[in-house]
């Protein structure tokens, strides 16, 4: 994969900036190893009034947060999802990345109007009863008004940014040029996947950037719980909606900040804490689709009890090997059966590095040990994952990022969990999906489906097998039987190879003419007046050959 030079000219103003805050942040090693200081450093050295501070006195993790800060909410937001990769960053930058706030300020009350009436063809006045120009909360993204519906119901109306779209694809588009260059340049930086990571990032922000998802998710989430009363999503009215304007039913609920309020509800803490347990593995195990950022902030307690869930911009989904997988490491835990523990990490994740097979059968034994004897309902769900991520860490596995986005949210609900009710335990809610996936593992309904479907593929191998076998032999007495090879990660080597070369016959050419120049010249020729500044030229190319040598570093 190459890196795109005319997408960083192309966006020459805000490439300088990205490269002028990594110098100011003590990345100055960085950006001469990824081959952009010679373009823009120079530059801002001498025509900048503000010329690079760099921070040395800070601690990396401290000059790495900084650094997505001052970038903007385009990186803010990467940041925000690198703390959720334990399996790739060090623990102290998960807890510096942990720091990271938007804090964007909302943008002005007449854009958002404009935008809102843009995207719903009417002026605001036919839009709503009433609607509120000060905005209840404001994010990268966008920002959410208060409104009225003509029907009298409380709205909340959530307003993309006018240039969202536009600064966050120039960003991408940055970011991923960058991230080629890390992985080009600095291969220490490939045991992070910097691409993957950028890919991953950009389909999660670009369905964040599309409002009109989010509302189609929430019908989703309607329709999966219309029989369970103890969630709430909000309705969604899309008569009002776009891909850039967002209305929904406001749900005034008690936030979970404040404790002292659940008293009032019908149902204790523990119940409360118990139903969201129950939701959210009910979503997860049973429908393979979950609720991908179940923090504070995005939980409401109605009156009754009924929890309910806001911002679904964020959404994992697990299909049915996985789920199984996740179930399948906590048997093998409990039952401290270390083989088919390193069987299932080598299964869920993607070593980056050939895996030292007895030091993880090691480390893993040490980890199973830990909670050999432990019933399932009593495990520390939380602590599990943590050690388990751990050791990819430390084997440098690479975990999906939907899996690790689903144990972000069981360590996030465990926590949330215990603030509501101290006494809770979010394995023994987990208990009964294990137990109910493990029922219909082995049902005679599905050993018996299961034994039909690889019946089946059976039988289309051996219906393949004497077409296989026919034109395998035609080819042979054709003597057209070829065998096709591929190289791999050689293209780097033939590129320094042929730079190589040149440079080789680029020199042999330039000495010729400058030894056959001098012996011309010396010996007082009267076409001196031609073999002179071909010497002048050839001396000033050999210089040039070598300063460029000199400049790539690889004398």
């Amino acid at each position: 994969m190459e890196a795109n030079p005319f997408r960083l000219l192309r966006n020459l103003g805000r490439t300088s900036e990205i490269v002028t805050v990594l110098l100011n942040h003590g990345f100055g090693d960085l950006v001469d190893r990824i081959g952009l200081r010679n373009i823009w450093y120079s530059w801002r050295q001498r025509f900048s009034r503000n010329p690079p501070k760099p921070l040395p006195h800070l601690k990396l993790v401290e000059r790495i947060r900084m650094t997505l800060e001052k970038l903007g909410p385009t990186f803010i937001k990467f940041g925000q999802v690198l703390s959720t990769r334990p399996d790739l960053v060090p623990a102290g930058m998960l807890v510096e990345l942990k720091k990271l706030q938007e804090g964007v300020p909302p943008f002005p009350s007449d854009e958002a109007v404009a935008q809102l009436e843009n995207e719903l063809g009417a002026p605001v006045e036919k839009l709503f009863a009433s609607f509120n120009r000060t905005p209840m909360a404001a994010g990268s993204l966008g920002q959410v008004h208060a409104a009225i519906h003509f029907n009298g119901m409380a709205l909340a109306v959530k307003i993309r940014r006018p240039t969202a779209v536009r600064d966050v694809e120039r960003d991408l588009q940055l970011m991923h040029e960058l991230a080629i260059l890390l992985d080009r340049h600095i291969p220490e930086s490939r045991i992070f996947d910097p691409v993957g990571l950028v890919n991953h990032f950009a389909r999660s922000i670009r369905r964040e950037l599309n409002f009109a998802r989010e509302g189609r998710t929430m019908d989703e989430f309607r329709r999966l719980f219309r029989q369970d009363a103890t969630l709430y999503v909000p309705q969604v009215f899309w008569e009002l909606t776009t891909d850039a304007v967002l209305t929904m039913e406001f749900v005034d609920g008690l936030h979970l900040d404040d404790l002292s309020q659940f008293d009032g509800t019908p149902l204790t803490r523990a119940e409360i804490a118990a139903n969201g347990a129950r939701i959210f593995m009910k979503q997860a195990f049973e429908f393979g689709v979950f609720h991908g950022d179940p923090h504070p902030g995005n939980v409401r307690i109605l009156r009754d009890g009924t929890l309910c869930l806001l911002d679904y911009g964020m959404i994992g989904m697990l299909d049915g090997k996985t789920r199984e997988q996740m179930i399948d490491l906590l048997l093998a835990i409990t039952q401290q059966d270390v083989d088919a523990a390193v069987k299932l990490v080598l299964q869920i994740g993607e070593p980056h590095r050939e895996v030292d097979r007895p030091l993880l059968q090691i480390d893993m034994r040490d980890f199973v040990s830990n909670y050999y004897g432990v019933e399932l309902d009593r495990l520390n769900v939380g602590n599990i994952l943590s050690d388990f991520v751990g050791i990819l860490s430390n084997h440098a596995i690479r975990c999906p990022g939907t899996l690790m986005l689903f144990i972000r949210c069981l360590v996030t609900l465990e926590g949330v969990g215990h603030s509501i009710d101290p006494g809770f335990n979010l394995a023994a809610h987990l208990r009964p999906f294990v137990e109910q996936i493990v029922r219909e593992r082995y049902s005679p309904s599905r050993v018996t489906k299961k034994m039909w479907s690889e019946s089946q593929r059976l039988v289309g191998y051996a219906r393949d097998i004497p077409g296989h076998v026919n034109r395998t032999l035609r080819k042979l007495s054709e003597d057209d039987l070829r065998i096709q090879l591929e190289h791999r990660n050689l293209d780097h080597f033939i590129l320094e190879l042929e730079r190589s070369s040149n440079r080789i016959v680029v020199g042999l050419v330039i000495a010729s003419l400058i030894v056959a120049s001098a012996l011309i010249i010396s010996q007082g020729s009267a076409t001196i007046w031609v073999t002179l500044p071909i010497y002048v030229l050839s001396s000033l190319l050999a210089m040039w050959l070598v300063y460029g040598i000199f400049r790539s570093g690889r004398l």
